[in-house]
């Protein structure tokens, strides 16, 4: 904030904004090993919407268990459809892919269940087929997969979710020659005074690494106790985040559960965190095949940097005693 000039002002202080905003875009870009273009949007959703809105393609396809974000910008897009675990049905695939170029939207890691999708698999499909790919890697970690670095075209990413602030991230783009460039800030990319204060928070967040391996045991101590206390584990035979996952408490209400955790100092969602205020039906577990009374019970549990096993340990004392309470009442 300190630091505050406008970077497109061509005066001293101006210039001296725009060589600290340069820096701050390249820090974000080696942090993820990106050697193409980063054009700095405010947050995953702008950087998404831009990419399926304004590429060189002639049709959109996403698949079904999408963030809100990208099907609203898909609007008419065609959807593919996945499987019980939520992974993408690449046959499927490989048929809507034939026909004028698309650009195909796939998340590397859905924000409800922690499913990560092959996303090789499907790079190799998408070009072969002269498509381009566009990966929400939102939830990703810097470095965490170099295989989406490698191989997608667009990758959108967001500060917020790597501890950063709210209010800025990123499209990173391989080819500019694939975007429609509509004048102003960012090379004519993106319109609007850029957010210097907030690209210098996005990059110092990026400057301290995260330790994904830690949350590794803390969410099979989860899976398990929630398991064996008559709990059910969303998409367990697929390859997921390790800070994310889903969990129905049969019998009882999702909404019920939020209070009763809430009430206890835990804070967990219904859905995605960006839509659990609805409480609508979950558009990603209907996909996978669950009833809309069975995903009415289902409620999404993430861990954060700081979160550790005596947190989880807490979880799991309070979802077994919610689990008794709800089981009381139904006797």
């Amino acid at each position: 904030m300190r630091a505050w000039a406008n970077p497109s002002s061509p005066h001293a202080e101006g210039r001296a904004a725009r060589a600290k905003l340069e820096q701050a875009r390249a820090a974000i870009a080696a942090a993820y090993g990106w050697r193409g273009e980063t054009i700095l949007t405010s947050g995953a959703s702008e950087s998404l919407a831009i990419a399926l809105l304004r590429s060189g393609a002639e049709r959109r396809l996403i698949s079904a268990v999408e963030h809100d974000a990208v099907i609203r910008a898909g609007g008419d897009a065609g959807v593919v459809p996945v499987d019980a675990q939520g992974l993408l049905d690449l046959d499927a695939l490989v048929a809507l892919l034939a026909g004028p170029r698309p650009i195909v939207a796939v998340q590397w890691c859905n924000s409800e269940t922690g499913v990560r999708q092959p996303i090789a698999a499907i790079a190799e499909l998408t070009h072969a087929a002269g498509g381009l790919l566009l990966v929400d890697a939102a939830q990703m970690p810097a470095g965490a997969d170099p295989e989406v670095i490698e191989r997608a075209d667009f990758i959108a990413i967001s500060g917020h979710k790597r501890g950063g602030p709210v209010g800025i991230g990123a499209l990173l783009v391989r080819e500019l020659a694939t975007l429609t460039p509509t004048g102003g800030q960012e090379r004519g990319y993106r319109a609007g005074t850029e957010n210097l204060p907030g690209a210098l928070g996005f990059a110092a967040a990026l400057a301290e690494p995260e330790d994904v391996v830690r949350q590794v045991p803390l969410r099979a101590r989860l899976d398990d106790a929630i398991a064996r206390s008559g709990g059910e584990v969303v998409a367990t035979a697929a390859p997921r985040h390790p800070a994310i996952g889903s969990y129905r408490m049969p019998g009882l209400a999702a909404a019920t559960q939020l209070i009763r955790f809430d009430m206890a100092g835990i804070a967990v969602s219904a859905g995605s965190a960006c839509s659990s205020g609805s409480m609508k039906p979950s558009h990603v577990l209907g996909a996978m095949g669950w009833s809309v009374e069975a995903s009415r019970e289902v409620v999404r549990v993430s861990f954060g940097r700081d979160t550790g096993a005596e947190d989880v340990e807490r979880f799991i004392t309070e979802w077994r005693n919610v689990a008794r309470s709800a089981r009381a009442f139904a006797a």
